[in-house]
């Protein structure tokens, strides 16, 4: 199944070559190993023990990559009154929101000395509003609504600049025609003002009438299960449940929704953001400096170590491994480096204006973004730049257009797995 031929052997090569020739922190990234506990220990090609047999890299635990991404950065303790204080986080299920699941499964929350405690759903803005959330991972279209609805929410840091949604469709869908009466799942109890519906069945030069439909209004992981018992003929979802569906062989992705509308004179658009509560920044910004720091170093585990971040994608979504790894390598590679923590502010309003173009979402189409921003708690959080990192350490390893097999096998080299 892996493309693990001499190309492959050359890329690995080259990759050492390049870690190790770059110094400081780069020279712990060289042995760069992971192997979860159990599993066995893999060789570097031509590293040769005294018996001529390779010898064996030793694995690395979650805590030995977090040093190996921290580097030289010296993390002060927090002071003795915000030790031990926890922080509620919130987190959309969805793999745009990737970063949550992996900052508190890996430890990066533990060592950077915070005490998190983290939860999955979409109710993310109406907890803040109650004061029963600090932080959260949400979809764009939700700060704004929930600061018109009286939300204390303020966007704090970039997440996922978005081209990554997807219209899965059963086997027996072969052109977009086929969908028109056919079972249709979306989230969205409002489709005509949902821009994935509207933009994607536009695309598809379909009607957005919904009565040319059979519309269902469900969550997607209601509907996955449903298109898996053949209860659906299609529906509008994130990752896992599209990844899902052409690994069970089940349906397919007719059509993804890029935010990149350049082509279409829109610009660039975004997805998903870090949010905070405003009273939380103010009462403890130390504390949110520190979240932001984590939420960084996350998604610098991601690229770095993919491998094992599928598997904590995959427990946290309940998914099969190679699932969460299909996940990861959209995200990271075949879709570009959509994850990411670069706030960018004309992205953001290049979404709003297009609610706009297609007339949808007039309750927030007007919005100016630097009315939802505050950024003083990132510039102090000590992250370093999303563009100088994939340069130096993700563009040598993983570069992007990399097929499946391909960054499979690389992840599964850097990772140190014996599969």
């Amino acid at each position: 199944m892996l493309k693990r031929g001499i190309g492959l052997l050359v890329m690995c090569l080259l990759a050492i070559g390049v870690f190790v020739g770059c110094g400081g922190r780069d020279d712990a990234v060289a042995a760069i190993p992971t192997t979860p506990a159990g599993q066995q220990q893999q060789t570097t090609p031509g590293q040769q023990g005294g018996n001529g047999v390779e010898a064996p890299r030793a694995p690395l635990t979650d805590a030995e990559r977090i040093a190996i991404i921290l580097g030289d950065m010296v993390i002060p303790p927090l002071p003795a009154e915000l030790q031990g204080h926890v922080v509620n986080l919130g987190y959309f299920n969805c793999d745009h929101m990737t970063a949550a699941p992996t900052a508190y499964y890996a430890g990066i929350f533990t060592a950077l000395g915070l005490t998190v405690s983290m939860t999955g759903h979409g109710g993310v803005p109406e907890a803040m509003a109650g004061g029963h959330m600090d932080m959260g991972l949400v979809d764009h279209r939700l700060v704004f609504a929930a600061r018109r609805a009286g939300s204390p929410i303020v966007v704090v840091a970039e997440n996922h600049i978005g081209g990554a949604e997807y219209l899965v469709v059963a086997n027996h869908i072969q052109t977009p025609e086929d969908l028109l009466g056919a079972r249709i799942a979306t989230n969205n109890a409002d489709p005509l003002n949902f821009l994935n519906w509207v933009e994607m069945l536009g695309n598809l030069n379909l009607p957005t009438d919904l009565d040319a439909y059979e519309l269902h209004i469900m969550s997607q992981i209601d509907a996955h299960f449903a298109f898996q018992a053949g209860q659906l003929d299609a529906f509008i979802t994130c990752d896992p449940w599209a990844s899902y569906a052409e690994y069970r062989g089940t349906g397919w992705i007719m059509i993804r929704n890029d935010t990149d509308r350049t082509p279409q004179g829109l610009g660039h658009g975004t997805c998903c953001k870090v949010v905070m509560r405003i009273g939380f920044g103010e009462e403890h910004p130390l504390l949110a400096e520190r979240m932001i720091l984590a939420h960084t170093i996350a998604i610098q585990f991601m690229y770095m170590f993919p491998y094992r971040a599928a598997e904590i994608f995959a427990h946290a979504f309940v998914v099969p491994l190679e699932v969460g790894l299909i996940t990861m390598w959209r995200k990271l590679n075949y879709e570009g480096r959509t994850i990411s923590w670069d706030f960018n502010q004309q992205y953001f309003q290049n979404q709003i204006d297009t609610l706009a173009h297609f007339n949808i979402r007039d309750d927030i189409n007007d919005a100016r973004v630097e009315n939802y921003v505050d950024m003083s708690f990132f510039s102090r959080s000590g992250a370093v730049d999303f563009d100088t990192f994939i340069r130096n350490h993700v563009d040598p390893v993983f570069p992007l257009g990399m097929s499946y097999d391909d960054w499979r096998a690389m992840a599964v080299y850097v990772d140190r797995i014996v599969e």
